[in-house]
């Protein structure tokens, strides 16, 4: 991409969040995780629940502050801004969260929830009432929804307000944490469809928390694996569905359901085999070695480094050294 020559709009330097569960336990969430995301395009962040995707997220806009490593926004550390420079910030950054129940304001009118952040910010409370009804009309709403409560809506239209939300302060980068989860098959494609049109009409930035692995191909440019708070494997998106290098990421591609019923005869499904290990106090080794069918000594003694394999494709795997 010829975007790879110039400043990555995000840069993400060895980040660790862990978690006190204990007097001498840690839950390492996010565990020395380095990548970069450059302006205009999307890059989806997939593993299995609990591998630390969300977290990441939340760490790069800080709703959780990092326990070490860092995130640069647009070349500034976000961890040592000023309180002017905190406030752009949060103007620049949005996010868009799994639960759009759970995330709006129940005591809220739509009004006042996506007019808040215009509030915040100083726009003046005639042009808010135009803004709100502008920003409902873009996610496919309308000015009779303003008045109504979050309840009375279906969970594709609370989305849909939170999207609003999110754009309301026109930014530059949208960390959509599993967006589409909640909501019905049917729906899902109709937000996607309106996520990428609204990058295309104003230039945005996404990273794509995800699970569903047909819908991160679709719409990323970019896709980074993660296991057990750990990324394993990052490639641009036809080069990693096509030649996938870590077994974790392998097994994961071959559980995406087919729809002609001779490909999916012809598809092998590869198991994991075992339970996810626990994250609190992991062994210094890699990950995903008790799971792994090709594991050798080395694997339970040593932790992989993220290296690349071919121009834009990384992988954290002892295996490749035998390539």
């Amino acid at each position: 991409m010829e975007n790879k020559e110039k400043q990555p709009l995000v840069q993400v330097k060895h980040l660790c969040k862990y978690f006190k569960v204990g007097r001498h336990a840690e839950l390492k969430a996010v565990d020395d995780v380095t990548f970069d995301i450059y302006k205009g395009e999307t890059v989806g962040l997939v593993g299995e629940s609990g591998c630390g995707k969300s977290t990441t997220g939340r760490c790069m806009i800080r709703l959780y502050e990092p326990t070490k490593g860092e995130v640069f926004y647009d070349g500034k550390d976000i961890t040592k801004l000023s309180k002017a420079e905190q406030k752009k910030f949060c103007q620049k950054v949005q996010m868009i969260f799994q639960n759009p129940y759970a995330s709006l304001n129940s005591r809220m009118t739509v009004r006042e929830i996506v007019g808040e952040g215009l509030k915040q910010h100083g726009t003046p409370k005639k042009e808010i009432e135009k803004r709100v009804q502008e920003l409902l009309e873009t996610v496919g709403l309308n000015k009779d929804h303003m008045s109504r409560f979050p309840h009375e809506f279906s969970g594709g239209q609370r989305q849909r307000i939170g999207i609003a939300r999110a754009l309301s302060v026109d930014p530059e980068f949208i960390i959509c944490d599993e967006p589409i989860s909640a909501l019905d098959v049917s729906i899902q494609a109709q937000v996607i469809n309106m996520l990428k049109d609204l990058q295309e009409q104003r230039g945005l930035t996404y990273l794509f928390v995800a699970h569903d692995l047909s819908v991160v191909k679709y719409i990323s440019d970019r896709v980074i694996v993660m296991y057990l708070g750990m990324v394993v494997e990052e490639a641009e998106t036809e080069e990693l569905y096509s030649n996938p290098q870590h077994p974790y990421t392998k097994a994961l591609l071959s559980a995406i359901p087919e729809a002609d019923p001779d490909k999916a005869k012809a598809n092998r499904r590869i198991p994991i085999k075992g339970e996810i290990p626990s994250p609190i106090n992991p062994k210094a080794c890699c990950r995903f070695a008790e799971r792994c069918e090709y594991a050798t000594e080395r694997c339970f003694k040593e932790v992989p480094e993220l290296r690349e394999v071919c121009p834009g494709h990384k992988v954290a795997c002892h295996l490749m050294d035998e390539k």
